[in-house]
């Protein structure tokens, strides 16, 4: 018979085995998966509909019992549940054979999707077959790879958001914003989109799949050839859902990052986001914490910005036409605005922000900047209709490739078990960068230390998915204001002597936080002579 846990220890012992709630949940979820595993191997079940359903009330039932069966019988509050003493969490043999599992599935789903089953000539088989049922039901369509990998990322989100609001029930923080990412998942992400689908079935439109939660660059097919002239011919309806493209772009996402930081998006509304905290959150604590990722990091993620940026300024210049007499906005026009809206940007940060930037953030800018311009200027001295040398679409067939198929599927989500669960959020996605650039320099949100009630425990560092040494900044009593900081408020939700909060103040000092006088600082006698 269950029983209760008293035990108060941030460590205790590692679990011996699960108990036996655990064990029926895990025989539950099993018959689920094996059901889809089935259907994958062209088992062909009689009544679809019925045995998907099934299969996805299993896992989630299996999901959800798991939970209730870990967390149910414990105490509230910072449990370490022995991770680095499970072989699934700490990099063992589990860990690998599930990275390997997820990473082969997510190579089979980008490249290879004829082996689900996806027929585009005829009838679908496999586990694509599986899911028609559902798919004709919300869009009228046969199923698609995508509407599988779509039913089964909101699934994992729904119930293990479930599993994550039951470990952290004692903190209101995270309760609401796992129930925001939840929301915004199973509505915008996953049934809008399918029941616009629908529309097409009309003559008057033409949509293209519209994730109203996903923007640029991280939603990079926006400005795609095919998904403009769908906007453009579906009416007041797509004109609209382009203007809050754009709108999203350059006035909400600016306003909302000003006031909130990043975390109104990646850990509130992001569907990876909500992935990486909900599913992946038992392998939050796998991120490098070492400076060398953190360099890395830097180069790495803004480095994939300004491929975002040139890939998609050679798409929307190639869709645009050259002859001013018919086009207000023509190709150089375009070309023009995009030049001097890069060089604005660069001149206000160096002139008003220099000083927050290290020294390799100021030789990266000049260098990208410098990049960026010169490719500009070739294009407008060479003659060639050829943007930045390459091809429009081939830079876009590259940039889909190892961005947005290999970084984030294959590598981002496949690897968790082996890096951490953050490893797109952190290294990989556009959009996290231009929100970070902005939180570092022109927000509001900080995360404040109370450095004098520092035990140095580690959890906050230990936890922190995004590779940050939390517990360096709370020693110092030092605001935390980093660029790749998504807000989740776990640091502050397993502090055990409440160090950490987050807030939202003036820009004024946020970043020089008030620093403690600590028996070992070098600058001891300095702090109190300024006192």
């Amino acid at each position: 018979m269950d029983t209760i846990q008293r035990n108060m220890s941030l460590t205790g012992e590692p679990p011996k085995t699960i108990n036996r709630t655990q064990k029926i949940a895990t025989f539950i979820g099993m018959f689920g998966l094996a059901i889809l595993l089935l259907a994958t191997f062209n088992v062909n079940f009689p009544n679809k509909g019925l045995w998907l359903s099934i299969a996805l009330l299993s896992i989630t039932s299996g999901i959800i019992l798991f939970a209730k069966g870990a967390y149910s019988n414990e105490l509230e509050g910072i449990k370490n549940h022995g991770v680095w003493f499970k072989s699934i969490s700490s990099r063992g043999f589990l860990a690998w054979i599930s990275g390997i599992s997820l990473t082969g599935f997510y190579v089979i789903l980008y490249f290879y999707p004829v082996y689900l089953g996806l027929n585009s000539e005829g009838e679908n088989t496999g586990i694509i077959a599986l899911f028609d049922p559902l798919s004709r039901i919300l869009s009228g369509n046969p199923a698609s790879q995508w509407f599988v990998y779509g039913t089964l990322y909101t699934i994992a989100i729904f119930a293990f958001g479930i599993k994550f609001i039951w470990k952290y029930r004692h903190n209101r923080y995270e309760k609401i914003r796992t129930m925001s990412v939840m929301f915004f998942q199973t509505a915008f992400a996953f049934l809008i989109p399918e029941f616009m689908a629908r529309l097409n079935d009309s003559e008057a439109y033409n949509l293209p799949y519209y994730d109203l939660k996903s923007i640029w660059p991280l939603n990079y097919y926006l400005f795609d050839s095919y998904s403009l002239d769908g906007l453009l011919s579906s009416g007041n309806l797509g004109l609209y859902m382009l203007l809050f493209g754009v709108v999203s772009i350059f006035i909400i996402t600016p306003i909302l990052t000003y006031k909130y930081g990043k975390r109104w998006y990646c850990s509130w509304v992001c569907g990876c986001g909500g992935l990486a905290e909900t599913a992946g959150d038992p392998f939050r604590h796998l991120s490098d914490k070492s400076q060398f990722a953190w360099k890395v990091e830097r180069w790495v993620i803004h480095s994939v910005l300004v491929f975002a940026v040139l890939m998609t300024t050679a798409m929307v210049s190639t869709y645009l036409g050259s002859d001013p007499n018919a086009y207000w906005l023509t190709r150089d026009v375009f070309l023009i605005g995009v030049a001097i809206f890069l060089t604005l940007i660069f001149v206000l940060i160096w002139i008003f922000k220099k000083q927050e930037l290290k020294k390799d953030a100021r030789y990266g800018a000049i260098g990208y900047f410098v990049i960026i311009i010169g490719l500009f200027l070739i294009h407008s001295f060479s003659g060639s209709n050829n943007i930045f040398i390459f091809e429009a679409s081939t830079l876009r067939l590259w940039y889909g490739f190892l961005i947005g198929a290999v970084f984030s599927g294959v590598i981002g989500t496949g690897f968790y078990p082996i890096f951490g669960s953050r490893v797109w959020c952190r290294f990989g996605c556009p959009m996290a960068a231009i929100l970070g650039l902005q939180q570092r320099l022109f927000s509001r949100f900080r995360i404040t230390t109370n450095g004098g009630q520092c035990i140095s425990c580690g959890n906050c560092s230990t936890y922190c998915e995004m590779g940050i040494d939390v517990r360096a900044y709370a020693q110092k009593g030092e605001n935390i204001v980093r660029a790749s900081c998504v807000g989740c408020g776990i640091c502050s939700a397993v502090c055990p002597r409440g160090v950490l909060k987050l807030e939202n103040g003036p820009m004024q000092g946020r970043i020089d936080g008030n620093e403690i006088l600590l028996g070992n600082d070098v600058d001891l006698m300095t702090l109190v002579n300024k006192n």
